[in-house]
C-alpha cells in the first residue's frame, strides 16, 4: 500500500544524504509544507520552513501537524572530537528529534543508522547505531524505517579522509558492503517513505542501492 505524504519533517538536511533529500522532497509536488530546521541557512523555497539555530533549542519550537519524518543526522567521532560528543549527536540527539516528530503528528520515521549497527558490538561505531536503534524501537513508532547504509559515497563540502581512501575499494566490494551513493540512499528513503508497512523494517545497504537506482 502506498501514501502521499502532503507535510515532511527533516532533520540533516545540510549533510551528504540530507542535501540530496532535501532537493528530491522540495521537487516533489504531493509535498506541501517541508519542516527542515538547520544550523545553517538553506535556499529559499515556498513550500520550505527553516528555522535556523542548534537542533536541540529548535525541536521544541517546531510546529505540526506533520505526516513523515526523515532523520539523516550523523557525524564521526573525528568531527565530534570525542566519544561523548558522538554519543550526544548520533543516539541522543536523533531520539530527542524523533519523540518531537510523534509528537507533532507524524506516523512513519525513516532514520539513518549504519551497516552493522548492534547494540552489544564491541566497535563502539556500530554499538552507538545499535543502541540508537533499539532506543527507536522502544518508541513503539506505527512505522519506523531503519536505513542501514554502507560507506556513503558522495562529494563532500569537507571531505572526510577515511572515506577518500576506503571508497574505490568499497565500489567493488559485493553485496551489502558495497558502497552506496549518498544520491542512491537519499532515492531509496523517499520511496520507502511511499510505502505503508506498519511496524519495523531494516533496510540493509544492498537493498538501499536497489531501490536508489
Amino acid at each position: 500500500m502506498y501514501l502521499t505524504p502532503q507535510q515532511v519533517l527533516l532533520a540533516g538536511a545540510t549533510g551528504l544524504t540530507g542535501e540530496h533529500l532535501l532537493d528530491r522532497l522540495l521537487n516533489e509536488p504531493t509535498i506541501n509544507r517541508l519542516l527542515a530546521p538547520s544550523r545553517r541557512p538553506l535556499a529559499e523555497h515556498p513550500h520550505l520552513e527553516n528555522p535556523v539555530g542548534e537542533l536541540l533549542t529548535l525541536l521544541p519550537t517546531l510546529t505540526g501537524p506533520v505526516d513523515i519524518a526523515f532523520c539523516c543526522l550523523g557525524t564521526t567521532i573525528k568531527e565530534a572530537g570525542s566519544q561523548e560528543a558522538f554519543r550526544a549527536v548520533d543516539l541522543d540527539l536523533v531520539l530527542a528529534f524523533a519523540e518531537r516528530a510523534r509528537a507533532l503528528g507524524a506516523r512513519h520515521l525513516l532514520v539513518i543508522s549504519a551497516l552493522n549497527a548492534d547494540a552489544k558490538s564491541s566497535v563502539f561505531y556500530n554499538r552507538i547505531k545499535g543502541e540508537m536503534e533499539e532506543a527507536l524501537r522502544a518508541q513503539n513508532w506505527p512505522q519506523l524505517t531503519l536505513a542501514r547504509p554502507s560507506l556513503l559515497l558522495g562529494n563532500r563540502a569537507e571531505p572526510r579522509l577515511a572515506e577518500q581512501l576506503a571508497g574505490p575499494l568499497s565500489r567493488l566490494i559485493p553485496g551489502k558492503y558495497h558502497g552506496i551513493e549518498a544520491c542512491q540512499l537519499a532515492w531509496a528513503l523517499w520511496r520507502l517513505a511511499l510505502e505503508e508497512q506498519d511496524g519495523v523494517r531494516v533496510v540493509e545497504s544492498d537493498e538501499l542501492r536497489k531501490l536508489g537506482k
